[in-house]
């Protein structure tokens, strides 16, 4: 080893944290702030948001957009270092050390820590597909969203029945009344319904009395010791035979635990995981919980929120002392009481502990400081100090370079490319049909010929079971792009430093993950190499047959060019990278790069004139290509050019991948207004669409039989003999 050369830490030991509940969102930021060398991290949770559920009836009465309540757990597992794996869990192996997760390999755990909150309880009764529960809320923000355009275009009726008259029932029922008679319904109804005698039970006498006034100073209808019995589409039938005008019915009528809980060996109290005082399992020392999922047994609390806020600290301490396998864990001593702090629909709220209550708009702003204080906790992720700039450099280094991408931003420049290639020899052997220029060697084989190409990606997520699926993904591109039926892959990956344990347990999960991709292809997983490195890279050589290849060049004047894909995947990374994406937009991007294109590839090879997939050189290289040096132009519309949400906004902002420059000159002349569209033709692309031109006569038929097979597909131009080079308008 040189004097001076430093390794990166190795990983030993593996956290994983099923759900991004409040306590767990809170353990991610100190993590990030301090994390512990040798430790990785994994937050297993569906979706890249968790909700806020404090400021949900306020979204429900339209004080918050949507993304007000949502905990952001692709930045917040960024700033961690942790990954994210979006998915389900739904079974703990305790043998094995594993969690099972809906769609995935099995993930590995030394420590477990548990914080995936409760299950809405649905009635189990005739037209219970009707009712709606709060959670997931992206389901229940879309249907509520539908529920009041369709009110306000007079296509729904302003009725609303609320199952359940706890605190959040009432909270729910007070919020769409408000949001009802703020969207300027006629004689808006809302019903709340409580199957015990008397509303918030668990309150004492004073705050009760302020509910039941508020709610019939707003006008809910509130009916007690009734027991709902069915629900239709148009109404809900209660116990002694009366229906209620009901065009969308909402569930708070109490939560159950989650029920695979029970299959896992721990031990449960009620069905909830018995925690100690250090908030560690009673059966399994190295298994944690916290949130609406645990029961302390030390010390029984009701469910609310604040205790998993205020166990954050200690849980984040405790796991540390348990991956660092020495060290004395520290208690958790919760508060006997706490004060809630009620919505009442329009900017109102209730403060009630100990029996006592106040309300008013000074409330409301109270608890309104209160919830955004929280959020902005979690969303205001301070810049952590970057190693020092070297004193000392050789002439040409950039000090102040941007960070590199990661993906296809992380390719070498196409002029580096441009100039080694010119340097090699003409290939002499008989059999090699294609080579540099194509998307893929094309070597005779039979009747036919055989396809080769290799690709890698370097890691711009640290969920390696999902960066396995889009390196397969876009290793196939190339074998699709030509028309071919891919037959076998070689993997090569660079694992970064870890134990034996987490080499194997990782090599399982990223071999599972790409081999599912591959095999669904029509290939097979034949073997590989791997290595040690710095970081994660993950790489396939693949094979695959054809008759006839559909060539890079070949487009004519009249053909119409079709792409299958949005780009923007560039700049996604470059501004997750920077903590400047959205996680929605961040996960909508992997979701699509992990989607195969065999489907779409079937369908445009018989009728393309030339095609490949847009990948590192951005759309515009890649459709210089397509023309070749001395062929037609094209004359692009930039309307029609998909775009992925979010990408135009970080183009506006002035996000660029690394290697975007470098596209920008290697290019060749590209007309364009200036905005953002015409900066995203240069984008680097990973696991991009396929790039097509096919004849005019044949392109509404492709497009049909694109449409009718789920394939998306977008005519954005045509190729022109009028001119040279790329126009855009």
């Amino acid at each position: 080893m040189h004097a001076g050369f430093h390794p990166p830490a190795s990983l030993t030991r593996d956290l994983v944290l099923v759900g991004g509940g409040h306590a767990h969102a809170r353990v991610l930021k100190r993590w990030g702030m301090a994390p512990l060398p040798g430790a990785r991290v994994t937050l297993i949770h569906p979706g890249a948001t968790a909700p806020y559920t404090g400021m949900l009836p306020g979204h429900v009465a339209g004080h918050y957009d949507r993304e007000a309540l949502e905990i952001d757990l692709v930045r917040l597992a960024r700033f961690a270092g942790a990954r994210l794996v979006s998915g389900l869990a739904h079974a703990i192996d305790m043998q094995a050390g594993v969690v099972h997760v809906t769609g995935r390999a099995p993930v590995r755990f030394d420590v477990l820590s548990l914080d995936i909150g409760i299950e809405g309880a649905i009635p189990d009764i005739p037209g219970a597909q009707h009712i709606l529960a709060a959670k997931p809320l992206d389901v229940f923000a879309a249907r509520w969203a539908e529920f009041i355009a369709a009110v306000q275009a007079g296509a729904a009726r302003p009725d609303v029945c609320v199952i359940g008259a706890g605190a959040a029932g009432i909270e729910l029922a007070l919020a769409a009344m408000h949001r009802l008679t703020g969207a300027g319904a006629a004689a808006p109804c809302v019903s709340l319904v409580e199957a015990r005698g008397t509303i918030v039970s668990e309150l004492p006498g004073g705050p009760r009395r302020a509910l039941m006034q508020a709610l019939e100073l707003s006008g809910v209808r509130v009916i007690t010791g009734a027991r709902v019995t069915g629900v239709s589409a148009g109404a809900v039938t209660l116990c002694d035979g009366r229906d209620l005008p009901s065009a969308l019915t909402l569930a708070a009528a109490g939560a159950r635990p989650h029920g695979w809980l029970g299959e896992t060996g721990l031990a449960l109290h009620e069905g909830y995981v018995a925690v100690d005082a250090h908030l560690r399992s009673t059966s399994h020392p190295h298994i944690f919980a916290s949130g609406d999922c645990a029961h302390l047994t030390h010390a029984p609390r009701p469910k609310a929120g604040v205790y998993a806020v205020r166990a954050a600290p200690v849980l984040a301490r405790n796991l540390e002392t348990a991956l660092r396998g020495t060290g004395r864990l520290e208690r958790f001593r919760p508060q006997r009481d706490y004060l809630r702090l009620i919505s009442l629909g329009d900017r109102r709220a209730l403060a009630a502990r100990n029996g006592l209550a106040a309300s008013g708009g000074w409330v409301w702003r109270w608890k309104d400081r209160i919830d955004r204080d929280f959020m902005e906790g979690l969303s205001d992720l301070p810049a952590m100090a970057p190693p020092p700039l070297p004193t000392r450099a050789a002439a040409g280094r950039e000090v102040d370079a941007p960070p590199l991408c990661a993906g296809c931003g992380a390719k070498a420049g196409r002029a580096a490319l441009d100039d080694a290639l010119a340097n090699q020899p003409a290939p002499v052997r008989a059999d090699l049909i294609a080579g540099p220029g194509d998307d893929a060697a094309v070597l005779a084989h039979g009747a036919g010929v055989q396809v080769i190409t290799t690709d890698h990606l370097r890691a711009f997520t640290s969920d390696h079971g999902l960066m396995a699926r889009i390196a397969a993904v876009h290793a196939l591109g190339d074998v699709w792009a030509m028309g071919a039926a891919p037959q076998a892959a070689l993997a090569q990956i660079i694992l970064p430093p870890m134990s034996a344990a987490l080499q194997a347990s990782t090599l399982t999960e990223i071999l599972a993950e790409a081999g599912a991709v591959l095999r669904a292809a029509g290939a097979e997983l034949a073997g590989g190499h791997t290595s040690l490195g710095a970081e994660l890279t993950i790489g396939f050589t693949i094979t695959g047959l054809a008759q006839t290849p559909v060539r890079q060049r070949g487009a004519r004047a009249g053909d119409v060019l079709i792409l299958t894909r949005p780009i923007g995947t560039g700049v996604i990374l470059a501004g997750e990278m920077r903590l400047m994406a959205r996680g929605r937009d961040v996960m909508a991007a992997y979701e699509m790069m992990a989607r195969p294109q065999g489907r779409a590839a079937a369908i445009l090879a018989p009728a393309a004139s030339a095609m490949t997939d847009v990948t590192g050189f951005g759309l515009a290289g890649h459709l210089a290509t397509l023309l070749g040096p001395d062929g037609p132009g094209a004359q692009l519309t930039l309307g029609a050019i998909p775009v992925l949400s979010g990408a135009r906004a970080l183009a506006e902002a002035g996000v660029r991948s690394s290697l975007h420059a470098g596209n920008l000159a290697g290019a060749g002349p590209v007309e364009a207004p200036a905005g953002p569209v015409r900066d995203l033709l240069f984008d680097p692309q990973t696991a991009g669409g396929l790039l097509a031109a096919v004849p005019g006569d044949r392109a509404d038929a492709v497009l049909a039989a694109l449409e009718a097979a789920g394939e998306p597909a977008w005519r954005i131009g045509v190729v022109s003999g009028a001119f040279k080079g790329i126009r855009a308008a």
